[in-house]
């Protein structure tokens, strides 16, 4: 049985540190030779992640009447000419096996008979994504915790934060990690690692309106940027057309799976709108139905910032079979989908941009890997087609039972222990700056972006990210290794993990922002009002290292479909 928090980390450290507890972490770690010691890192508990709230399902092309050459199609349309053929090839060849191994580890996924069901989403061309009713994720993720707590060779560190990565002649040697978030004796401390895996997720709680869990802070692509590892289109963030928009209530999200079942969006007049702006209505890619959405409401300057999602064509026994959850977390707000329309509106979903990474997860770092939607592996491109994401974890995770490891464990270098005086006002603005952070990006670099607004939330940007530097308890937890802090008593975990977010959330916000500068031209998630049109000079990926921004070679044109 697995080890958990409380348990002393061991002196030689471990094989490999896997940081992140969703699906990507979870599948990476069961996928490792099984004979290492492993870390399994999660800063919430297992399982609190944005995989575990995955609603739709996951695709692949297994029914009779696919094809992995139709999938294939159908990934590289979506990313609009900038996924990385190789990689959506491989995506979509191994999913049987890993829909395999899924099934051999106990996921119920829904069936027809002894068929398994498929249902259809927005850009597929065939029913091919897979579901467990509407809570695919949690059935997967739980699955998947369950089986890690059963490996010997895994430990599992729950409410623990991985602060920094360390970093030795572009060699990863381990990671920083403040243990014990839960409790008011934070314990931060070096671990040595032959590799570490980054698989800590999305950032969707940069801007302000998201279907993220709190937990999407964007750890472990900062944590790399820092490293001075390659990053890769962090302008394209999919904004999810559908989540629950009614005050008081979290932007839950609504799946695609309910347009793909027959719902449709209407406007305050009852008119079906989104055949207005695509062919396909509601069961267009999500990049152009919210920003029909945006528009539309701009447009018609109607007195409300929703639109409505309406069931009302639907049978109410597949609504109850296929959206249970949906349904319950309707009715706890007041909404009776069944007689009445679900108010929604676009929120932040997917980062389709991360790490880059090659068709064995490795990044530009030796001994470092990422995973899931930290990565940047090329299968995305511009824009997410529905449902790869998960299968994304999988596939990519599955790549590390060949991983390369450093010949042995490194040695830990001669560190000091950094006191830190309490600060009046710290806890005050690291309060604020994560309340204020996520509404400029959300107002400077959401659906629609503009130069000016772009470059006004760059200078304030530059300016808090001078003010949090000088912190005093900046200065003591930007740590070299080997290093540890002395903290006060004020200084408890969840503060540590709040300084911690904060930290990365500046520096994913910059990085967005100047991507989405540097890349004059709309294409997929991008949307830039002052360059409202595509351009072939932009079929190029956008590169990021340390402070430099590049374009990449140019893709071909051949694979935009």
């Amino acid at each position: 049985m697995a080890h958990f928090s409380s348990q002393s980390y061991p002196d030689s450290g471990f094989d490999v540190l896997v940081i992140g507890g969703g699906a990507a972490g979870l599948y990476s770690a069961l996928c490792l030779p099984s004979h290492l010691k492993i870390a399994l890192i999660t800063k919430d508990t297992l399982a609190v992640s944005a995989s575990d709230w995955a609603q739709g399902g996951i695709a692949a092309a297994i029914a009779p009447d696919d094809s992995s050459d139709s999938h294939i199609a159908d990934t590289l349309r979506a990313g609009a000419g900038l996924c990385e053929p190789d990689a959506v090839k491989l995506l979509v060849e191994e999913a049987r096996e890993c829909i395999d191994s899924l099934l051999d580890l106990g996921v119920a996924f829904d069936r027809q008979g002894p068929q398994l069901a498929m249902t259809l989403e927005a850009a597929h061309s065939h029913k091919r994504v897979l579901h467990a009713a509407d809570t695919t994720g949690h059935a997967i993720v739980s699955t998947l915790a369950q089986r890690v707590l059963d490996q010997d060779n895994i430990q599992v560190f729950n409410q623990t934060f991985a602060l920094d990565l360390w970093i030795e002649e572009n060699d990863c040697k381990g990671a920083c990690l403040a243990r014990d978030l839960d409790d008011k004796a934070v314990n931060i401390e070096w671990i040595p690692a032959r590799a570490v895996v980054l698989a800590s997720g999305g950032g969707g709680q940069v801007f302000s309106q998201t279907t993220n869990p709190a937990a999407s802070t964007g750890d472990g692509l900062a944590m790399a940027w820092r490293a001075g590892a390659q990053l890769r289109d962090l302008e394209f963030f999919q904004f999810h057309p559908t989540a629950l928009t009614k005050a008081g209530a979290p932007r839950f999200l609504i799946s695609e799976a309910v347009r793909g079942e027959g719902a449709h969006l209407l406007d305050a007049k009852g008119h079906r709108f989104v055949f207005d702006y695509h062919p396909d209505g509601e069961l267009a890619p999500r990049d152009v139905v919210s920003r029909a959405i945006y528009s539309h409401l701009q447009k018609e300057k109607v007195p409300t910032e929703v639109v409505w999602l309406d069931l009302s064509e639907m049978e109410p026994e597949r609504i109850h079979y296929r959206f249970p959850n949906i349904i319950k977390v309707c009715k706890h707000w007041g909404i009776d989908l069944f007689s009445e329309p679900i108010p929604v509106s676009p929120a932040a979903h997917y980062w389709m941009g991360g790490i880059t990474c090659g068709l064995d997860s490795k990044t530009t770092i030796d001994h470092l890997y990422a995973v899931g939607e930290n990565a940047s592996t090329g299968v995305h491109g511009a824009n997410r087609l529905a449902s790869n994401s998960l299968l994304e974890c999988l596939v990519y995770g599955a790549q590390l039972k060949n991983i390369q490891l450093s010949e042995q464990l490194p040695e830990m270098p001669k560190g000091k222990v950094q006191p830190v005086q309490a600060e009046e006002d710290w806890l005050k603005l690291l309060l604020h700056w994560r309340t204020e952070l996520p509404q400029l990006v959300w107002q400077s670099a959401g659906i629609s972006r503009e130069q000016a607004g772009m470059e006004g939330a760059i200078a304030q940007l530059t300016q808090w990210q001078t003010e949090f530097d000088n912190l005093a308890l900046s200065q003591v937890l930007m740590l070299q290794p080997g290093e540890t802090a002395q903290l006060p008593d004020g200084v408890s975990g969840d503060r540590v993990r709040l300084w911690g977010e904060v930290r990365n959330l500046m520096a994913i916000a910059a990085l967005i922002l100047k991507s989405a500068a540097f890349r004059t031209e709309s294409r997929g998630g991008h949307y830039r009002s002052d360059y409202p049109t595509s351009d072939p000079d932009w079929l190029v990926h956008t590169v990021i290292q340390k402070d430099q921004c590049w374009k990449s070679p140019s893709l071909s044109s051949s694979i935009v479909k």
